[in-house]
């Protein structure tokens, strides 16, 4: 039963799908299918907002560790974590049931739902996502028990994460704004439909997911400079299979440097902006079936 359910928009500062969605929200009410829910709008970090930067000091959404949590941070995102997880919180202990948190990507990862399990809750809500949204993708970052993730949705008792791309960072989409309402909208139904018990994953059709690997770098030479881009047949195709063999690289002298994995891989957060002074290419997944 959901009795408190958290809309957060700006956990990162310069994603505005999710921002703009909450202040609409704020503005013109919720649609009337959902004033059975308990739900509040919250935007996380209003100074990244502000400054149009995807955070100020350090990045919000890894804040939520419980060791980062008991330390003395006093970066401006580490203290604004705290208040956070006092407001949605306190984590492993936590007074809102559900807590959805909204982001953007400059990746073509088109409606990402993220969720952090593979329960049958999870499997539960995939499924009636993907049924109303078939366009949607579902990413299981299953790497790590829930409660180990530094991300602000793990505040509550339950958390998922809406990713929608690709859009420039500081930049708003119609059309990704309108995929991000339609997720938000499908997750509430969701709840809607859970708290009256009308959920039951055997009348749910079984549906594809994708599950996280690992990240891969850009090639770095011995002074730490990139050697390559990514390919441009890889450039875009979040999702979608890249084979062994298949070029992932262009090196700045003109050669592919190929995916030389023993078996296809989904990648997704292709060439993500907010990523570039992590050397992140993009992050490996293996397709499975929920």
């Amino acid at each position: 039963m959901f009795n408190s359910i958290a809309l957060v928009g700006g956990t990162h500062g310069n994603e505005t799908s999710g921002i703009q969605l909450i202040r609409n929200w704020q503005q013109f009410g919720l649609p009337s299918r959902f004033n059975e829910l308990n739900i509040s709008l919250n935007i996380a970090n209003e100074a990244a907002l502000n400054a149009n930067v995807r955070f100020v000091e350090e990045d919000l959404n890894r804040q939520f560790t419980f060791d980062r949590l008991a330390s003395n941070n006093l970066a401006k995102e580490a203290v604004l974590a705290k208040t956070l997880n006092e407001k949605f919180g306190p984590k492993g202990n936590s007074n809102t049931d559900f807590v959805i948190d909204i982001h953007n990507t400059t990746s073509e990862m088109g409606a990402t739902l993220i969720i952090l399990e593979a329960d049958e809750f999870h499997i539960q809500l995939a499924r009636f996502v993907k049924q109303q949204m078939p366009e949607a993708n579902i990413l299981v970052e299953d790497e790590k028990p829930y409660l180990e993730h530094g991300y602000l949705c793990t505040t509550g008792k339950r958390g998922v994460m809406i990713e929608v791309g690709g859009q420039p960072q500081g930049v708003l989409r119609e059309d990704v704004y309108l995929l991000t309402q339609t997720m938000a909208e499908a997750i509430l139904d969701f709840c809607v439909a859970y708290n009256n018990q009308e959920i039951k994953t055997g009348a749910l059709p079984a549906c594809e997911a994708f599950r996280l690997g690992e990240n891969v770098g850009f090639p770095l030479n011995r002074d730490g400079a990139r050697t390559a881009m990514i390919h441009h047949s890889l450039q875009d195709n979040d999702f979608k299979p890249l084979l062994p063999g298949s070029p992932m690289f262009r090196t700045f002298d003109g050669k592919d440097i190929p995916w030389d994995g023993e078996k296809e891989t989904y990648p997704h957060f292709i060439n993500e902006a907010a990523y570039f002074k992590l050397d992140v290419a993009f992050a490996t997944s293996e397709r499975i079936t929920l």
